[in-house]
């Protein structure tokens, strides 16, 4: 199979198919040494030197809202971190996989593991632990995308990013032929039928080489693998592809794990009869998928009532098992979500999710693309202001970074005052904050009801707060642009 084929498989299965309070969904598990070295055989492992202990900023307000930085460098995020992800108030950041990869110029090579060394595209390890301390001391979590379910796409022979020349199925120091599911059924051992879930399980996912997670030697590797990024200062994992992976076997790599973390999971599935979505949730969130997808269909095509049902009365996962999102950077590159490229309706959909209490939510920082499989810039983003140099930095946007502090500031206070008019939709937070939104591309004159009590309100998505919205009676009117917002927030 061509490579340049993978994703387009991977955004076809798209197509067809948390945050409890500040609570986050965490495992708390008995703290357990390495079986073996964490990217080795039986070696005993070596000292770890894990981030500086330095003091830690604690926000006033809890932090309720995390961020993709996709593709950026580990000094790039360091940067970020204190720049902007601190002083905005996020929680933390997902980081593209650190391990060692496949080189090439695509975005997915991230995702072809050669072995464990931390040395990739975005950095070195040394790189990797200063990112981590000078994000922990503002106050900002490293989540790491971990890929366990696989290698990379099967080849005679490649080279990875610190240059450990593997072949098929032969990646030294760790894993040879025997530590592969070969399924048999396929020319080429590659998934066919992805309702058939043995053969989602045990058969390669477009090309990549499927590790056999139910093997005590694999499951040892891939534990020390994580255990190590744990004792760096990493907060937390995204674990890619898991739903490729029996429950099972992802319960029991976790459970090697720890002491303490927080997980969530990559289950691209709506069908519960394929893969119970409600198993992996027992071992830690799951990303909503049906979430990206109903937001769309509501901003682009004016089906509020999309948003209405959102949650598990709407057959989605309970709100502490989703982690939610407009877009990631494998939906981004097909055509059923928003993305930064919808423009204002795609940063009104952001300000929907971050005002909205449901899921845990993940804002996407993309680089520009034109192509699925187009390349991340060379150079890193422009530190402050407009990203620049190819990339989009769309958490950096003024909307969204407001819209960071209000949920922040509104965390814990329920749905209140729900309304839908054309175009139009209201909802409040329990007396702290209401917000109101033109999807339309007409100007909406709009009595909104907030539940808030009578006074002068600063519009947080304002500039500045030099027209405050008066509100009297608990109600207050305003003329909305085409697709725009306005947010107010109680003292």
């Amino acid at each position: 199979m061509l490579f340049s084929d993978i994703f387009v498989r991977l955004s076809n299965e798209y197509a067809m198919s948390a945050l409890g309070g500040m609570e986050m969904k965490r495992l708390v598990l008995a703290s357990m040494c390495f079986a073996l070295a964490a990217c080795g055989g039986g070696e005993e492992p070596a000292a770890i030197e894990s981030a500086p202990a330095e003091a830690v900023v604690q926000p006033e307000d809890p932090r309720t809202a995390f961020v993709h930085l996709f593709e950026w460098s580990w000094p790039a995020i360091a940067a970020e971190c204190e720049n902007v992800l601190g002083p905005a108030g996020y929680a933390a950041v997902q980081v593209s996989p650190p391990q060692e990869h496949h080189v090439g110029p695509q975005w997915y090579v991230r995702y072809q593991p050669v072995s464990y060394e931390l040395v990739s595209r975005s950095g070195n390890r040394e790189e990797f632990i200063d990112m981590i301390g000078r994000c922990k001391t503002v106050g900002i979590d490293i989540y790491v995308d971990a890929v366990i379910n696989h290698m990379t796409g099967v080849r005679p022979e490649g080279v990875g990013t610190a240059g450990t020349v593997y072949g098929e199925y032969d990646y030294p120091p760790n894993f040879v032929y025997d530590d592969f599911n070969h399924c048999g059924r396929h020319e080429g051992n590659d998934i066919a039928n992805y309702n058939d879930k043995w053969e989602m399980q045990n058969c390669e996912l477009v090309n990549l080489a499927d590790l056999k997670t139910d093997s005590e030697k694999v499951r040892n590797i891939l534990a020390g693998y994580l255990n190590e990024l744990l004792e760096l200062g990493v907060a937390g994992f995204r674990i890619d592809a898991a739903k490729h992976m029996p429950v099972e076997d992802v319960e029991a790599i976790m459970a090697m794990v720890g002491p303490e973390y927080y997980v969530f999971q990559e289950v691209l599935t709506g069908d519960s009869s394929v893969v119970s979505r409600e198993a992996y949730a027992e071992i830690g969130p799951l990303t909503e998928f049906q979430y990206e997808s109903r937001v769309a269909e509501a901003f682009r095509h004016g089906h509020g009532d999309q948003l209405a049902g959102l949650g598990e009365a709407g057959g989605m996962l309970p709100s502490d098992d989703a982690v939610v999102f407009v877009d990631n950077h494998d939906s981004q590159r097909g055509d059923h979500v928003l993305t930064y490229k919808d423009g204002d309706l795609y940063t009104l959909a952001n300000v929907f999710m971050l005002a909205h209490p449901y899921g845990y939510p993940k804002v996407m920082s993309s680089f520009a693309f034109e192509e699925r499989d187009s390349s991340p810039p060379e150079n890193d983003p422009a530190a402050a202001g407009e990203c620049g140099n190819g990339w989009v930095c769309e958490h950096r946007d003024p909307a969204i970074l407001a819209m960071v502090g209000f949920r922040n500031a509104t965390h814990g206070k329920a749905l209140t005052n729900w309304s839908l008019d054309g175009a139009a939709i209201s909802f409040g937070r329990e007396g702290a904050g209401h917000v109101a939104m033109n999807t339309g591309d007409e100007p909406a004159q709009l009595q909104v009801s907030t539940g808030l009590a009578d006074g002068e309100y600063c519009n947080v998505l304002a500039a500045d707060c030099a027209t405050p919205v008066s509100v009297s009676a608990g109600s207050f009117s305003i003329e909305l642009a085409p697709k725009s917002a306005v947010a107010l927030l109680a003292d």
